[in-house]
């Protein structure tokens, strides 16, 4: 059992824990990823949904947990 939790339950408890906290720090002008791999910037943010602007004049929402990344300002003009 000690060699069970040590492989796979810490590790999975580890990156759930800094998922969670990627999402509480959102801001509205992130730039991030989703885990279906769209780019976008943060238009609006509530609790539970965020708008992502995917393109001028082209927003869609999310829910927060479905955000895998932040990227690094200026990644959505240089893609």
């Amino acid at each position: 059992f000690i060699v069970f939790y040590f492989l796979l339950i810490r590790p999975q408890m580890k990156r759930a824990k800094e998922h969670k906290q990627l999402v509480a720090g959102l801001n509205k002008g992130d730039e991030v990823v989703t885990n279906g791999g769209m780019l976008g910037k943060i238009a609006d943010i509530n609790d539970s949904f965020v708008t992502l602007e995917l393109a001028e004049g082209v927003q869609i929402k999310i829910q927060r947990h479905a955000i895998a990344s932040v990227m690094p300002k200026g990644t959505l003009k240089a893609a």
